[in-house]
């Protein structure tokens, strides 16, 4: 699902940041935390031992099954995403990314939910930042249940069956160039953590520039990439540990205009 959320940005910014959510904008895994709600804050072995790879989204389908079927209200699964704890120096990334919103336009691409990443967005205070959420669907039913539904369907080998983010990417970029008039984005930056932000980066190009989290799995296999077959990998890459390593290379960029 996608989700527009403000007509009254610039129009013309010249960089576009994308943004992970799960251990990225947010300091752990949402899925791991809703399950705090639950009454004895765990999961059962049947339920954790049937998980397919490549099938999180069913998968947690049956998580969010299973905690309706527990009885835990709406009020509890949205007071476990609002105390989510954000990346150390996330909020400051952001903050300088609003003083600079005639340059950058912000967007979300995430395997999570949009009921998960909208809460903890508009409890944070930064929602109207994003111009885009791309995302899994989720809302509440009739009886009080969280539906989760997959992104899409695609045919690339290495995803999810329910999201391919370079599918999203490049789709975006060619809307928004289209949109723009024709002008593409100057340089793209793509800020993630795991596994599945890594088909992504065969969309940037040598302008642009990839923010692996520092040892976690993107970082990790970028390295093995940039080892084992340089050219698959044409982006910069600046591993960071907080929000304020990427605020200090954003700054250079604008510095160089």
């Amino acid at each position: 699902m996608t989700t527009n959320l403000t007509q009254e940005m610039p129009q013309d910014q010249r960089f576009l940041v994308l943004f992970d959510f799960d251990e990225t904008i947010i300091n752990e895994n949402s899925d791991d935390a809703v399950v705090r709600a639950l009454p004895d804050q765990q999961l059962p072995d049947w339920l954790i031992n049937s998980y397919r790879e490549g099938h999180y989204n069913e998968h947690m389908q049956k998580v969010l099954a299973y905690m309706a079927e527990r009885g835990v209200p709406k009020d509890s699964i949205q007071s476990a995403v609002e105390t989510i704890m954000p990346t150390p120096g996330l909020l400051v990334l952001l903050q300088f990314l609003q003083n600079h919103q005639q340059d950058f336009e912000l967007a979300v691409v995430s395997d999570a939910n949009t009921y998960f990443i909208r809460t903890w967005l508009e409890r944070a205070g930064v929602c109207h930042l994003f111009r885009k959420i791309f995302t899994n669907p989720a809302s509440f039913d009739a009886s009080g249940r969280l539906v989760l539904l997959p992104f899409h369907s695609h045919s690339c080998k290495r995803c999810p069956d329910n999201m391919c983010k370079q599918v999203i990417l490049r789709d975006y970029l060619a809307g928004r160039q289209k949109e723009r008039g024709g002008t593409a984005f100057q340089r793209v930056f793509y800020i993630g953590d795991g596994a599945n932000d890594i088909c992504p980066m065969q969309a940037l190009g040598p302008r642009d520039t990839a923010f692996p989290r520092r040892d976690f799995p993107m970082h990790r296999l970028l390295m093995e990439i940039q080892t084992s077959q340089p050219a698959q990998f044409k982006a910069n890459m600046v591993p960071w540990a907080s929000g304020e390593d990427i605020v200090d290379c954003l700054k250079k960029v604008l510095e160089e205009r």
